[in-house]
Parts: structure tokens; sequence; C-alpha cells
């Protein structure tokens, strides 16, 4: 494997399990804290219900190879699992979920259908492009969550540390599994990352 997914402070001992609520009644935001919070968990929640379904997706056409599947059912499941976590941070703090999500989950599911059908170094492409995006866009609110020095808010660094690792994990099996073989690669790579980009700026705003 290539090794994104580099040792980090906050894994620690860290279960998903553990992190129930993260959110402390005491904790007091100031309006922009709370913004960039609320941003942050939005996004989050609708790039994990598309990440669900684009597996999904490519399930449904290369599912029948056993070896495949279960690499596939592996990235799956580690998506369903932060999708249930970003679902527990829109109650806990309290966010209003994008109004594109039901977009998200269909566009998810085309995307990793579509990618699937134009063969399995293709799939592996847009694994690798998504997460590549994914990647940078969970260090960028480590960065800014970095620059919040309350306590309570270590748990939702944690969380974002570990869904970013396990994303650089599912982008580390892509390119071994031949992402970069594919026909079209440098294309459908960076139409599929300019692509996230785009969801991501419009479930912020909408």
């Amino acid at each position: 494997m290539s090794g994104h997914a580099a040792h980090n402070p906050y894994l620690k001992d860290f279960k998903y399990k553990d992190t129930v609520r993260v959110l402390d009644n005491t904790l007091t935001l100031s309006t922009s804290e709370h913004a960039m919070i609320d941003r942050f968990v939005r996004v989050n929640q609708a790039g994990e219900t598309a990440a669900v379904t684009i597996y999904k997706g490519q399930l449904a056409v290369l599912g029948r190879d056993p070896a495949l599947r279960d690499l596939l059912v592996h990235m799956r499941d580690q998506e369903v699992e932060h999708l249930s976590i970003m679902d527990k941070l829109v109650v806990d703090y309290k966010v209003r979920p994008t109004l594109l999500l039901p977009v998200a989950a269909v566009g998810g599911y085309v995307l990793g259908m579509t990618s699937a059908m134009l063969g399995v170094t293709s799939a592996m492409t847009c694994t690798e492009a998504v997460e590549t995006r994914i990647g940078a866009h969970y260090n960028d609110q480590l960065r800014e969550l970095h620059t919040l020095k309350y306590e309570p808010l270590d748990a939702l660094k944690q969380i974002i540390a570990k869904c970013r690792d396990e994303e650089l994990e599912h982008l580390d099996t892509a390119v071994d599994h031949g992402a970069r073989r594919a026909p079209l690669y440098k294309l459908q790579f960076e139409a599929i990352k300019a692509g996230c980009s785009v969801a991501i700026w419009l479930c912020d705003r909408i």
C-alpha cells in the first residue's frame, strides 16, 4: 500500500462506538465557530451518503467476482459507519442537512455504476479521484478545527481524522488495484475530482 493513512495523535484508543454523543452542552461557541461546524457536518453527511451509494453502484455491476465483491463490501461498510457517525453529529450539533442529500445519494449510485460499467480499473479510478478530494477536504477541516481550543471538540477532531485516514486507505487500495491503468485515467480522474469539488461547494451552501 502507498501509505497515505499515517498515524495521528487523535486516534489512540479511539473507537466509533465510544462517540455516541460528542457535544458538551456547556460548550459555548461563537456564531462563526458554530457556523463552521455546521458547514463541516452538513457537507460530510452528504459526502458519506454519496460514498455509500458509489460502492453500492459498483457492487451492482462488479459484485459477481467474489474477491472484488469482498473488497468493495469492506470499503462500503466503512463508509456506512462514517455515515452513521455523521448522522449522529447532525443531531448532536443541531445541523440542518443539505437539501441536496437525495441528489448526493442518487448521484453517487449513478457514478459508481457508470464507472464500474467501464471496467474494474475505471471503477478504481473513480475511487481514487473521490478519495483524493475527500481526503484533502477532511484535512482542510482539521486545520480549521485545530484553531478551536475547546476540549469538548476533541472527539469531533478524532472522528474527522479517523474518517480521513480510512478514505486515504481506500485511495491506496484503488491505486493498488489498477486505478492508474484505466484507459481514460487522467480525464476520468480530473473530471470526478472536479465534480466532487462542485458538490462540496453546493452542499455547503444549499
